[in-house]
């Protein structure tokens, strides 16, 4: 794991290649991009299947993992801004993007503002347009009204730790062991430090609120639908209730985004890298090299 700082903190993030720049044998890198409530650690199964091919990156958003925790509201501007100082100090000028959750959302939205940067996205059970109710699962809706409700979030996320305590029994299929869970729950001992999960759950763009966030979201459709230049992957899977890309979804998908792929992964929970780390890993391997991204000796092409 390194370290970097950035802004008035600092980032945490996994590196296959340290040092690599656009003129060095890796290649374009991979960044692979967290949600809530996890960090880099979601990942740790996924990268062995990608990093004897490129490099690959993945930061722990700010407020999460192993990165700082600075006194700021934590609002989805504030994520952006993080992220983007990340990039910029690492000098990764342009990257292929891999978003999860909150992750994606975040991936699209640096796509949306600095189209030049993004070589590709992959993307898997995240936000892919603003969302009416209906289209939220239901205990995904009723979880969503409570986190807003003022006194019952605080009491639920900073109290009772409920994302940690939950996430990794009801959102997979298979329920993770202590040890795995250890690096989720260790960067939250306290309420106060609980902050970040609070104020992502209380972003989901869904019936016109977050306004903020909502905007953000919407103005990355028209990048999705009309860079029919940039490749796509849209990761899919069944068997749960806590997913967030169903059927439905799928269909939307298929009819508004250019250049997309939609390679399903079999059965998962909405934390599917825990549960198809293999399936996962292999489908983006398999993608970048159709889609010419990864050059013949075995490594991202791109490379000026």
């Amino acid at each position: 794991m390194f370290t970097t700082p950035v802004i008035d903190s600092h980032i945490a993030y996994v590196d296959t290649a340290p040092g690599a720049d656009a003129s060095d044998a890796a290649g374009l890198p991979v960044v692979l991009l967290h949600g809530n409530p996890t960090s880099s650690h979601l990942w740790r199964n996924v990268v062995p299947y990608l990093a004897g091919r490129a490099r690959v990156l993945a930061p722990d958003l700010i407020g999460m993992g192993a990165s700082g925790k600075p006194e700021i509201d934590y609002t989805f501007d504030d994520q952006a801004r993080y992220l983007d100082a990340w990039f910029e100090v690492l000098g990764l000028d342009r990257a292929i993007l891999v978003g999860h959750d909150w992750g994606g959302v975040l991936a699209l939205d640096r796509a949306a503002r600095r189209p030049d940067s993004v070589a590709g996205v992959v993307l898997l059970e995240t936000f892919l347009k603003p969302l009416v109710g209906e289209e939220l699962p239901p205990a995904a809706r009723a979880r969503t009204e409570a986190f807003r409700t003022p006194g019952v979030g605080e009491e639920l996320v900073l109290e009772q730790n409920v994302f940690i305590e939950t996430a990794f029994k009801g959102a997979v299929l298979d329920p993770l062991g202590e040890e795995d869970v250890r690096p989720y729950r260790a960067p939250f001992p306290t309420p106060r430090s609980r902050r970040p999960m609070l104020a992502w759950s209380r972003m989901t763009p869904v019936d016109g609120d977050p306004a903020e966030v909502v905007a953000r979201v919407a103005a990355y459709g028209g990048w999705l639908a009309g860079t029919p230049e940039v490749p796509k992957l849209l990761l899919t899977f069944d068997s749960s209730p806590t997913l967030l890309v169903g059927e439905a979804m799928i269909a939307w998908a298929r009819e508004h985004i250019a250049a997309l792929t939609v390679e399903h992964c079999g059965p998962a929970g909405h934390h599917a890298p825990e549960d198809r780390p293999g399936e996962i890993g292999r489908a983006i391997a398999d993608w970048l090299a159709v889609h010419g991204l990864i050059g013949g000796n075995g490594v991202v092409a791109g490379a000026s």
